[in-house]
């Protein structure tokens, strides 16, 4: 088997027989309920003083990297158990959510915008490749899947400037990290298609929500950093 470069990830094509697009979709129908539970948990966590308080501090903090770590390796382990796997994965997304109670609450009280523009830039990559890679027919080509995640991404900073007013920086910053996501998730989805070795759309769910939840931390990371110096 030929070895496969960055470059052929980000830029090369992949024939989808029935069993790889069988699998694909159903990685990225995992993927969605790992995002339905982190927004579960992160809604939970910001609402909780008892779970703020608790992840501020660094026992909480060594409870949350000992269940990010747990969870997954549950998941993969069970994934070829239906309720088990895709529980331990709802799980996963679940707790990430639960973990950014401390910062989700700090962005609610003193820059509440930025939790909707981070929510909505996240939202906004998974469904434009989740819409691409459903449409996948015969190819995935990951080129159109780029170019397609990159112009909405761009499209979609714009408009949200509309409502939010998050200012020229805000449109740039949020359109870059959401092209930076396009690029992790569709290089995610390569890596994917592209493993022989894949058995179970459970493994794959867990690296694309991976790619996804760090792109949502990263914007509103930024966005926080921005909203201070104004």
């Amino acid at each position: 088997m030929r070895y496969l470069t960055v470059a052929d990830k980000m830029f090369g094509t992949v024939e989808l027989t029935r069993g790889r697009a069988e699998t694909i979709r159903k990685t990225y129908m995992l993927l969605g309920l790992a995002v339905v539970g982190g927004f579960c948990g992160g809604y939970l966590g910001a609402q909780s003083d008892a779970l703020v308080s608790l992840f501020t501090g660094w026992m909480g903090w060594i409870l949350a990297m000992i269940l990010l770590n747990a969870i997954p390796r549950v998941a993969i382990a069970a994934r070829h158990n239906p309720v088990l796997g895709v529980t331990a994965l709802a799980a996963d997304g679940f707790v990430s959510g639960l973990v950014l109670a401390p910062i989700l609450r700090i962005a609610s009280l003193y820059a509440p915008g930025t939790i909707q523009l981070a929510m909505m830039m996240t939202l906004i990559v998974f469904g434009a490749i989740t819409l691409f890679v459903m449409s996948s027919k015969r190819t995935f080509s990951a080129p159109r899947g780029l170019m397609l995640g990159i112009s909405i991404s761009i499209v979609a900073a714009i408009v949200i400037n509309a409502f939010l007013n998050v200012g020229v920086m805000g449109i740039l910053i949020a359109a870059g990290i959401g092209i930076l996501g396009v690029c992790i998730l569709v290089y995610a989805t390569s890596d994917v298609l592209n493993n022989p070795e894949a058995d179970s759309p459970i493994p794959g769910a867990l690296i694309l929500f991976a790619g996804l939840f760090n792109v949502f931390v990263a914007i509103l990371n930024i966005l926080l950093r921005l909203d201070r110096r104004r």
